[in-house]
């Protein structure tokens, strides 16, 4: 791949470009956990200052060639470490959530590491697999982009030797 795929942080200005991508139906669908209202500025923004400054939380802005195409997301869930992202759908089918999963997960040390998917999201289900992620059970739960419950798989990335355990 020649593309130049970068992830950094966060700035303000790449939130209009993360409303954008939510607005896409179909992305929300198939993202499912997103939100209820993908059209609800307030919400949105309300969501982006919980992660932003959430001490916890890591946000990445995903570039291509210095076009910002998506975010990738490490945050606490209870005692756990959850990954998340999103790409621009016009994006999809060239390896960016894959790659910027991965680079990610080169700066997130600690395992394991857990992800969430819908069980019909074939494609984020490929993405986690290949970096390494394993499915460890099916569940359900409330997905407000779809506004109700759907069957849901629960992935890890397992400890490794070299890896931070906590």
């Amino acid at each position: 791949m020649t593309d130049d795929l970068r992830i950094r942080p966060v700035r303000e200005d790449d939130l209009v470009e993360f409303f954008v991508h939510q607005l896409d139906p179909t992305a929300s669908w198939m993202a499912a956990f997103g939100a209820e209202d993908p059209t609800d500025r307030r919400a949105f923004a309300a969501h982006w200052v919980r992660i932003l400054t959430g001490g916890e939380n890591l946000a990445r802005t995903v570039t291509v060639d210095g076009a910002v195409v998506g975010h990738v997301l490490a945050f606490p869930v209870g005692e756990t470490i959850e990954v998340s992202y999103w790409i621009d759908p016009a994006c999809w089918g060239r390896g960016y959530a894959t790659r910027a999963l991965a680079a990610l997960l080169r700066e997130v040390t600690r395992r394991p590491l857990f992800a969430r998917t819908a069980t019909d999201n074939a494609g984020s289900l490929t993405v986690l697999r290949r970096c390494g992620f394993v499915v460890r059970e099916t569940g359900r739960g409330y997905a407000p982009g779809r506004g109700h419950e759907i069957d849901e798989y629960v992935l890890e990335l397992p400890a490794s030797p070299g890896t931070d355990p906590r």
